[in-house]
């Protein structure tokens, strides 16, 4: 272990973690945002979306990192952030192919997706910290990657919805960079699922229209997510409204969906694996 791997040692562990879990959750979303198309797409398709957020977080982190850290630490830090993605994916891994299985090819497919990362993104030349064209230029490329991956390229509502949980990460790579203790990741999905792609207003009946101003906002969500044999059912609240809420009020909102979530994990954990809701399983709802 160098130097860089014992000094970052929590930094480069948090990072592993948000990467996977970001992009275990995103490829969710996708499939929220598609559910016809997520009906057809095998393991090996959602694979390669997995993968897709996987090198932009690579991409956004390596910019994150030259503001944050030493220069002269910044090349070792992204070298040892890809050894700590790889093992920590062996380890997600591991129940399913066995504690035998090579690591060998877990990390040249982490290799690859840095390498294509920087072949894809490093032309975009941004500040990553500011809002600017170039920065939605390469954040929209992104999104029309994820599209392609997941076979309906163009589709807008997906590439909208890929954009927003890539900017959704920057500032939980950012508190983690700083040395801060970043949003949990159920947060941060519960912030892009209250994100939807502007509808135009010729489409909208009278009496949408009319109805009152964010009506249609969502405060609360609970997400369903198969691992293999495992269901685990998590819930969010929107980042604004829990801002608002007093202690009291937030104690009692956790009481009461921790009950909600033990609730709706075990009957989704009971029906899912069944031959009748085998194409519901498939496409990731809850």
């Amino acid at each position: 272990m160098g130097a860089t791997d014992t000094e970052y040692k929590s930094q480069l562990s948090q990072l592993a973690e948000l990467f996977l879990a970001v992009s275990g959750e995103s490829v969710t979303m996708m499939k929220r945002n598609a559910p016809d198309q997520a009906l057809k797409l095998k393991r090996q398709d959602e694979w390669g979306i997995y993968l897709e957020f996987l090198k932009v977080m690579f991409n956004l982190t390596d910019r994150l990192s030259a503001l944050y850290l030493p220069l002269k630490d910044q090349p070792q830090f992204m070298d040892s952030l890809e050894d700590a993605v790889t093992l920590r994916l062996k380890n997600v891994l591991e129940p399913a192919f066995g504690s035998g299985a090579d690591q060998t090819e877990i990390m040249l497919t982490v290799g690859a997706a840095v390498a294509e990362s920087r072949q894809t993104y490093e032309r975009y030349r941004f500040l990553v910290t500011e809002s600017n064209p170039v920065k939605d230029e390469m954040l929209k490329d992104f999104g029309g990657r994820v599209a392609d991956a997941m076979g309906i390229a163009g589709d807008a509502q997906v590439s909208s919805a890929a954009t927003l949980c890539a900017s959704a990460v920057i500032p939980a790579i950012k508190a983690i960079l700083s040395g801060e203790a970043p949003p949990p990741t159920g947060d941060m999905a519960a912030q892009v699922g209250t994100q939807t792609t502007p509808v135009p207003e010729s489409a909208l009946t009278t009496a949408q229209r009319h109805r009152p101003t964010g009506s249609d906002i969502t405060l609360v969500s609970v997400m369903s997510i198969v691992e293999g044999e495992t269901v685990e059912t998590r819930w969010g609240l929107h980042p604004r409204f829990r801002q608002d809420l007093h202690q009291e009020e937030m104690q009692r909102i956790t009481k009461l969906m921790n009950r909600v979530v033990k609730i709706l994990g075990e009957r989704y954990a009971s029906v899912a694996f069944s031959d009748e809701w085998t194409s519901w399983h498939k496409a990731g709802h809850a």
